[in-house]
């Protein structure tokens, strides 16, 4: 995981993420962004450079009103485990990096959660 400052916007960010995470998620082969990705020809670079296919989620352009879009569930379910931990539930931090090593221990502390259960 990579955490940028809230100063850079997330298409700009997006390739210098895609490239740290290419060597590293080997099996990787698709990614889902919401619409703010598809900008900057971001899914043919990311098609060409990391072999990845990128799939923008967006609202059908038809739609009125709110509307479920598919997979949005999946990113807003995990900020809420994130969430969940009173030190992200605020942006105390003042280094993104400080950030990212909390993400870490929130997530792993989820995921030892799940796998090994409280006996009470």
């Amino acid at each position: 995981m990579v955490a940028l400052p809230a100063d850079i916007q997330d298409w700009d960010g997006a390739e210098d993420l895609f490239l740290v995470a290419k060597p590293i998620s080997p099996r990787l082969e698709l990614v889902w962004a919401d619409s703010a990705y598809g900008r900057n020809d971001l899914p043919e670079w990311t098609e060409q450079t990391c072999g990845w296919k990128l799939e923008i989620v967006s609202r059908p352009s038809e739609a009125r009103g709110w509307v479920l879009l598919p997979r949005r569930w999946a990113v807003e379910r995990t900020f809420a485990w994130i969430c969940r931990n009173r030190r992200l539930s605020k942006d105390y931090e003042e280094l993104a990096e400080t950030t990212e090593a909390w993400v870490y221990a929130a997530m792993i502390r989820l995921m030892l959660r799940r796998l090994a259960p409280q006996v009470a």
